[in-house]
């Protein structure tokens, strides 16, 4: 069977009726190198492919057609009218790498266009409510308070983190680590990695038994309590009351009450100051590029003279492009989350007169993270749609397959940059070499 584009080219006069698998041929540059499938009966791919895209609904067509991009194809996936066979839907890793490295869009004629309108007709092209898990676009969040005001942060944090904390133990695993953990090997275990990623900030931070220590945006709770264990004194804040009040029972379980506090507060309404230590692991992402300047002054604050901060973030390969994430990560992952590159971060610490010693590239680390959560989801996929449903899980596992993709493809960094700041005579009082391993 010949394809729509072996057959003929569009006729001006009366131009044929294309069928959904006919558009996305004419759509696609060059082969399409898996097998698509539609509603309407059409195909179009090779037939024994080993992967598939199955279009099943007209709603997913107009999810396509009216958010053309990853927007489009996630709101078509996320609401299950797009459907990949071949994969698991808590993993679909391979199939984007299929559609990364050989599947590319042209854009179409004008008359093309036109042919293809005709044939989708309007009725299809009218923008419908898209599914529930996606967030406001940017311009309607104003509602919920300027951009990286204390309200919409806490919105948008709530809506990533407040999902369940059931749904994030069977995701992260026991750590209850939602950041990249550093691995010796590859043969490590996602725990071990977590539990060597630890050591390796609690090493940086030099920190030792009756240190202060300020863990910002800290999550679960598990810097807090790794802290904790080794006699530091540690206050951790974070915007998601779930992740506090489970971060306060294991505080609680381990008998670590004495040492370690997790508030759910913004950490700009942290009073206290003098600290040993701040660590930052995970947080700049959210605050915003425009916001550095202050939050890195606000760290300087909290720090005694010879006191040390680590920030640990995803970041992007140079500081030229828009920090703005994308479609699908904007309104399904991060609302308002921002990334630039580690140059920016690095001047702006530098900037408020805290003193960089040490940065370092994670990427590839975080690359391998994200393939074992994507294996957690997949090994405990259906106690995860249970606790959250389905158009949620699919979410989690199209974000951390693509990101695990971006990581690989030096898309989106990692760093860890390490900073101290100076006495009043220009004194960090520091090793002459790196003291961690």
């Amino acid at each position: 069977m010949t394809t729509y584009k072996e057959r003929n080219e569009i006729r001006a006069d009366v131009p044929p009726k294309l069928t959904i698998a006919e558009i996305f041929e004419i759509l696609a540059d060059g082969e399409v190198p898996f097998r698509f499938t539609a509603y309407d009966g059409s195909t179009a791919g090779p037939e024994d492919a080993q992967y598939g895209m199955e279009l099943k609904t007209p709603r997913g067509t107009t999810y396509l057609a009216t958010a053309p991009g990853d927007l489009g194809m996630a709101r078509a996936y996320v609401s299950g009218d797009l459907d990949i066979t071949g994969t698991h839907p808590g993993d679909p890793y391979e199939v984007l790498k299929v559609m990364e490295e050989q599947l590319q869009f042209r854009r179409p004629s004008a008359l093309t266009i036109a042919n293809i309108t005709r044939s989708l007709g309007w009725e299809l092209l009218r923008p419908i409510a898209p599914p529930p898990q996606e967030a406001l676009p940017r311009w309607r969040r104003i509602a919920e308070g300027l951009r990286h005001s204390k309200t919409r942060d806490a919105e948008a944090i709530s809506h990533h983190y407040d999902v369940s904390n059931t749904f994030y133990e069977y995701v992260l695993g026991p750590s209850m680590t939602y950041t990249c953990a550093a691995y010796e090997n590859i043969g490590q275990t996602l725990e071990e990695a977590q539990e060597n990623k630890y050591r390796l900030v609690f090493d940086k931070l030099r920190l030792k038994e009756g240190d202060r220590l300020l863990d910002i945006g800290c999550g679960w709770g598990s810097m807090v309590r790794y802290a904790a264990r080794r006699g530091v004194k540690v206050i951790g804040a974070t915007l998601s009351r779930e992740q506090a009040e489970w971060a306060q029972k294991a505080i609680a379980d381990e008998g670590l009450s004495g040492l370690a506090e997790v508030r759910h507060s913004d950490y700009r309404d942290i009073e206290e100051s003098d600290f040993d230590a701040v660590s930052s692991i995970g947080l700049t992402e959210h605050i915003g590029v425009q916001n550095y300047p202050a939050y890195f002054g606000f760290v300087k604050s909290k720090l005694r003279d010879g006191g040390l901060f680590l920030n640990h973030s995803i970041t992007r390969p140079d500081n030229n492009r828009s920090a703005r994430a994308g479609g699908f990560i904007d309104r399904y992952v991060f609302p308002d989350g921002e990334l630039i590159g580690s140059g920016r971060i690095i001047t702006d610490i530098q900037n408020v007169g805290l003193e960089v010693r040490h940065e370092e590239n994670l990427r590839e680390h975080y690359a391998l993270t994200l393939a074992e959560w994507c294996k957690n989801l997949v090994d405990n996929w259906d106690g995860c749609v249970a606790e959250v449903g389905e158009g949620t899980a699919r979410v989690w596992g199209l974000y951390m397959a693509g990101s695990r993709l971006g990581f690989e493809r030096n898309v989106v960094q990692l760093h860890q940059v390490l900073s101290v700041k100076l006495d009043d005579k220009g004194r960090a009082e520091l090793p002459l070499r790196p003291w961690w391993t």
